[in-house]
């Protein structure tokens, strides 16, 4: 028992280290911060740990994960408002660059704007546009129906095209 405990905790260290980065930043894009990312992250691969008998037998472990961590944020934020979903922008250093303080807006301004969506239509977003998710993808990954991602993908881009904060940025969701 011994050595196959080894070799599991061998294969979920693996896992997870290549999963991390990808991991992380869906949940940045889907909380707002990054602390509240990590521990939806270390929440996430908690679950998966315990299940890694089912996970690593699913046909793709990356997206049975990246359920789990959907469920996470929405088991979190199920009963909060939308606005208290994003507090703050990270504390970052401007990017180096002639328009590094430029983006470093434009970038608070989008996760501002996110914040303010109500978190399925935050999700559909985050998972259509940033994770490049087809929309059968981002309804496993939701567990809806691939109707339910495309009205609230286009609801949450709505909103975002109507958020006075971004009307100098480039064209949201551009031709989806």
């Amino acid at each position: 028992m011994g050595a196959q405990k080894t070799a599991r905790d061998e294969e979920f260290r693996a896992f997870t280290g290549s999963a991390w980065t990808r991991l992380l930043r869906t949940a940045y894009l889907l909380a707002g911060d990054r602390h509240t990312a990590e521990d939806l992250v270390q929440q996430a691969l908690e679950r998966a740990y315990v299940a890694w008998g089912r996970v690593r037998a699913a046909d793709d472990p990356h997206a049975y994960v990246r359920r789990i961590l959907i469920n996470e944020h929405a088991r979190r934020f199920r009963r909060r408002a939308a606005e208290e979903l994003v507090t703050a922008v990270p504390d970052r250093a401007a990017p180096e660059g002639p328009d590094g303080y430029a983006r470093l807006d434009e970038r608070a301004a989008l996760l501002a704007a996110l914040g303010t969506l109500p978190p399925r239509q935050r999700q559909a977003v985050v998972l259509r546009y940033w994770e490049d998710l087809t929309e059968t993808q981002t309804a496993a990954a939701m567990g809806c129906s691939v109707g339910t991602v495309k009205s609230q993908a286009a609801r949450g881009l709505a909103k975002l095209r109507e958020a006075s904060s971004l009307n100098g940025l480039a064209s949201i969701g551009g031709g989806r």
